[in-house]
């Protein structure tokens, strides 16, 4: 039997090209369900494990899932928005506590996302480096988006533009970093936070100016009197806030008229929750309020239908893979007539022959496992990206 395994090794490395693709595709193949099933066993673990921590959420009326998966996950579906004043409404119930959010912009592909320091308690968010969010133009990122873009507290992060064409729109806000979260393997890893006011800046709702007290171009103010100044459309907006300018920042109207994209809603108790939803039934409360484990679980089972059917395609492609490996076998047997009639030449027996092609099979067979068995190893690295390429 050694020598049999002997020479079944010297054939196969002889022969190497053909043998790693066999061992690819049969550890594919081994490989496919097992990895679906982790991917998507440990998708829903995380999604649920999110949506059960999240006891409301809050928004204008409209699709319930796409709000959900705004708020949860920062997949930044096109929902209508609110205004702050019905945060601060939520809270006057005396049910619990609101926390706003905008879901709207992104840096570098990363989402933006603008709410309270509350939303850091209530997802148990600590900082790894540096400081948390103290002054307007700060954020904080997760530890994905510092890992991938390579930032550090003291860098600078710049939101991107809506639209490159609109060249009246507003200008992207240059961030300042001041610190970085500790991983917390959801969605928030992944995230940029800010204040909201950094947001409504972003948006164009809050600006600064240069002091045209101090100015010497004659060309940036048009009228001056002892009361007023009259700027011309040459004076500069800033696009970035740091201590020089912060106190040129200021917002036009009434901020609790700004819009937020959703609210997420900590009741006190489950009667406070129940109360607060029979608010919204009977319409005394006009927007929609969602329990986010209910929508997450229909989604889930739309995907696991999903899944199923990706079972049966994979079980069909193993049969068809036996088949061709038994083909493969048997060409390899007819490739191999004058290899095998100098092995019986010589002296070696039927069942010996039998022995050193099984010998080959059989290692082949425990590669392509073994390749299988990484693969599935390495499958859970990947199940946050799988979440945000094709379940959101």
């Amino acid at each position: 039997m050694k020598e049999s395994f002997y020479l079944a090794i010297k054939y196969l490395q002889f022969h190497r090209v053909r043998t790693l693709i066999l061992i690819g595709s049969i550890g594919l193949i081994l490989y496919l369900p097992a990895g679906l099933q982790k991917l998507i066993t440990e998708s829903e673990t995380q999604m649920m494990a999110r949506a059960d921590a999240t006891p409301l959420i809050v928004g204008a009326k409209g699709n319930s899932t796409d709000l959900v998966i705004n708020t949860l996950y920062f997949e930044q579906t096109e929902i209508d928005a609110l205004n702050l004043r019905k945060a601060v409404a939520l809270d006057e119930t005396g049910f619990g506590y609101s926390i706003p959010i905008v879901s709207i912009f992104k840096a570098r592909e990363f989402p933006i996302i603008g709410t309270n320091l509350d939303y850091f308690d209530f997802r148990n968010l600590s900082i790894q480096e540096g400081r948390s969010l103290r002054y307007v133009g700060e954020c904080v990122i997760g530890q994905r988006v510092a890992e991938r873009l390579e930032l550090n507290p003291g860098d600078s992060l710049i939101s991107s533009p809506e639209n490159f064409l609109d060249l009246a729109g507003v200008y992207p806000l240059k961030m300042a970093v001041v610190g970085i979260l500790e991983s917390s393997n959801t969605s928030d890893d992944f995230a940029i936070f800010t204040d909201l006011k950094t947001n409504w800046i972003i948006m164009g709702l809050g600006h600064g100016h240069q002091d045209l007290k101090n100015v010497n171009d004659p060309t940036l103010v048009l009228d001056r009197d002892s009361v007023n100044v009259t700027a011309s459309s040459k004076l500069y907006i800033y696009n970035k806030v740091d201590g020089k300018d912060i106190g040129s920042f200021h917002f036009h109207g009434d901020i609790n008229n700004f819009p937020i994209t959703s609210i997420l809603f900590i009741p006190d108790d489950h009667k406070s929750a129940t109360l607060l939803r029979g608010r919204f039934k009977t319409g005394e409360m006009t927007e929609q309020i969602v329990v986010p484990s209910i929508i997450v679980e229909n989604l889930l089972q739309n995907i696991f239908r999903i899944k199923q059917i990706f079972n049966t395609v994979f079980i069909l492609v193993g049969v068809a893979t036996l088949f061709i490996l038994g083909l493969i076998v048997m060409l390899t047997l007819r490739l191999r007539k004058d290899e095998l009639y100098t092995m019986f030449t010589i002296g070696s027996s039927r069942n010996k022959t039998i022995e050193i092609i099984g010998s080959e099979l059989l290692i082949t067979t425990f590669l392509s496992l073994a390749f299988a068995i990484i693969l599935y190893s390495l499958t859970g690295y990947f199940v946050e990206d799988f979440i945000r390429q094709f379940i959101i």
